[in-house]
């Protein structure tokens, strides 16, 4: 019988402690999902008891400075490249050649450069709300394609991305609130989508003007936790795990823009992908903002087996739209026949 119960699994190399949630039979076709900021595996709890009863063995790691994987003290660190190397060894270690890759926000970088840099490893690749050949070129190549009619360039010269600057600018000032009480901050991110942003600058436009997240509060504010996208139980497992662990790991991925740029650029693989690609739109998500913007252009022009949905949520569609996610996710990988492509 097919095991639909997540279990919880350590894999340890000489460089690197990964930790990660999985279902389904151990030997059923390997789908892997990486996570983005501020989450960890249980972020895929949604999908990995689904794609379980499908027969696939599901799998979803604590990236590098998250939940139970290793964390460390520099920066550089969380580089893409240090990433991408965690990935290939946990491949290695469910004893598979190669997975379909599903990466959401930060995530989602980690997925489309193991299919730019290790396309032998890449049976297809799927990205929720960060477009291919973005935010693996760099800030400054994100802020090149930013919408100049919702974010005018003398008050936002780095458009959604001003955040992205204050943390490169004042990682100290970032990160201390988050630190002072992770389960508000927590709180206040993990929020549903709503129309009535549309057309709006984001919130995260906001950060560096206002010298803070929550314009240099010392702490995030309490506010009502969103019922639509995550429980009060889960709430205390991510909560728990950031209050242990801490915002140094989780935002030092913000501070490699460089370094993941001359990652992306090296030229050991085409640019273009020639390999099925998934991406999944957020309807309401503001700062990957993908249905106005010029942010899809790149993927499109380098993407030679593209697919794209849109789903109505914001940022944290995984967990606010599951099912959705989830049926999207299985038409492609039926479409494109990729089941069986993996060995």
């Amino acid at each position: 019988m097919t095991q639909l119960t997540i279990t919880e699994h350590t894999f340890n190399s000489d460089r690197h402690k990964t930790f990660y949630r999985a279902a389904g039979p151990v030997d059923g076709p390997l789908i892997i999902f990486t996570h983005g900021w501020p989450e960890q595996s249980l972020s895929w709890r949604h999908q990995l008891p689904f794609f379980a009863a499908m027969g696939f063995r599901a799998v979803a790691p604590d990236m590098r400075g998250y939940g139970y994987s290793s964390i460390y003290h520099n920066h550089s660190d969380y580089c893409q490249q240090e990433i991408v190397f965690d990935m290939l060894e946990l491949l290695e270690s469910l004893q598979a050649q190669k997975a379909i890759w599903v990466g959401h926000d930060w995530g989602a970088p980690v997925a489309w450069n193991i299919a730019r840099h290790h396309p032998e490893k890449c049976v297809g690749v799927a990205s929720l709300c960060i477009p291919y050949a973005t935010l693996e070129q760099g800030l400054d190549f994100m802020i090149s394609l930013v919408n100049r009619d919702v974010y005018p360039i003398d008050e936002f010269p780095a458009g959604q991305w001003e955040y992205m600057r204050f943390y490169e600018e004042n990682f100290a000032d970032a990160t201390k609130p988050m630190d002072a009480n992770p389960r508000n901050m927590l709180q206040a991110m993990f929020r549903k989508g709503s129309a009535d942003g549309m057309g709006t600058p984001s919130g995260t436009a906001m950060v560096r003007r206002d010298g803070g997240w929550f314009g240099g509060l010392d702490e995030a504010p309490v506010v009502p936790r969103d019922d639509d996208v995550i429980s009060e139980a889960e709430l205390d497992i991510f909560s728990q795990a950031l209050s242990r662990n801490g915002f140094f790991g989780p935002n030092s991925w913000y501070m490699n823009h460089e370094a993941n740029a001359k990652y992306h650029q090296r030229p050991n693989n085409s640019d273009n992908l020639a390999m099925p690609a998934l991406f999944l739109a957020g309807h309401f998500d503001y700062t990957c903002e993908s249905i106005t913007s010029r942010l899809t252009e790149p993927m499109r022009q380098k993407c030679k087996n593209l697919t794209e949905a849109t789903i109505d949520s914001g940022h944290w569609m995984a967990q606010e739209k599951p099912q959705a996610v989830n049926r999207e996710l299985a038409r492609w990988i039926f479409n494109q026949n990729l089941v069986g492509q993996e060995s």
